[in-house]
């Protein structure tokens, strides 16, 4: 791809390099910009980004994360990727501070399951069946 993404996702992160890196790795996205404030991410196969922002550190000072963190359930917004397994993702989003949830939902032509993101953020991951 040239040029600027023309779909994207902003994510805020206490932890940029540690968000950055879940997401790089679950999802098998490749770095594509980085500053000390941001990281994009391309989503393989696609014109869309992740772009994960620092939050400004007098604001990420008041913010704690847990171990496992606490989901951040009431957010109006929810983002859905696609990756080749679920239980594989299940597995390295573990490994990551990360949770695949095992509650399945089945679409048409793919399974889904919610998942949180080790600063809580809740997304989903389809399988295409």
């Amino acid at each position: 791809m040239s040029g600027p993404a023309r779909n994207g996702l902003f994510l805020y992160a206490k932890d940029l390099e540690r968000l950055a890196g879940f997401y790089q790795s679950l999802l098998a996205m490749r770095r594509v910009h980085a500053t000390a404030e941001l990281v994009v991410l391309q989503v393989p196969d696609s014109d869309m980004q992740l772009v994960i922002h620092a939050i400004p550190v007098p604001i990420a000072a008041t913010i704690t994360i847990t171990t496992p963190p606490v989901r951040r359930e009431d957010s109006a917004l929810k983002f859905f990727l696609t990756v080749p397994s679920l239980p594989e993702a299940r597995t390295l989003a573990a490994s990551l501070g990360g949770e695949v949830y095992t509650e399945q939902w089945q679409g048409l032509g793919f399974i889904v399951s919610n998942a949180c993101d080790p600063e809580g953020n809740i997304f989903q991951l389809r399988e295409s069946l």
